[in-house]
């Protein structure tokens, strides 16, 4: 199975990764989560984080990472995997509020997001744990140390 990325800038600051390494993440992530398709990820500002996340989840402010999976598709076109939009200044604010590399903030928030679209979960214990789990053994195998650990 394999995945498909496009990648597109709306922002590169504070700091945003190249492409090469946002396909890496989002690769690494889907063949553990047995994902293909297509996955778009948009790198996005504030305010237009902001804007996305009131209109989808009625939450005023922006967030670091947001999924959207794919509507119905017709049976003869392979099904997207979805769209991930990651807000730069939110994964920077967070990377050093929570003293980690923003490398591996970045690695960490795209794996999440497309754990997400593969039909992973956080809303319950069992499920946090299990999509947890999975998130630090991708992590692991990508070079990078336990997103989890204080």
């Amino acid at each position: 199975m394999s995945i498909e990325v496009a990648v597109r800038y709306a922002t590169r600051r504070p700091w945003a990764p190249a492409p090469v390494s946002l396909r890496c993440w989002a690769e690494a992530a889907a063949s553990s989560a047995r994902a293909h398709g297509e996955l778009a990820i948009r790198v996005v500002g504030s305010a237009e984080g902001r804007r996305l996340n009131r209109g989808y989840r009625r939450k005023d402010k922006a967030t670091n990472v947001l999924s959207f999976v794919p509507g119905p598709v017709p049976a003869r076109i392979e099904k997207p995997l979805g769209d991930l939009v990651i807000c730069a200044p939110v994964v920077a604010r967070e990377a050093k509020e929570q003293g980690k590399s923003l490398r591996a903030h970045w690695a960490h928030m795209v794996v999440h997001g497309v754990l997400h679209l593969a039909g992973h979960d956080h809303e319950q214990d069992a499920e946090a744990q299990a999509m947890e789990s999975l998130e630090r053994r991708i992590l692991d195998r990508l070079g990078f140390p336990d997103p989890y650990e204080a």
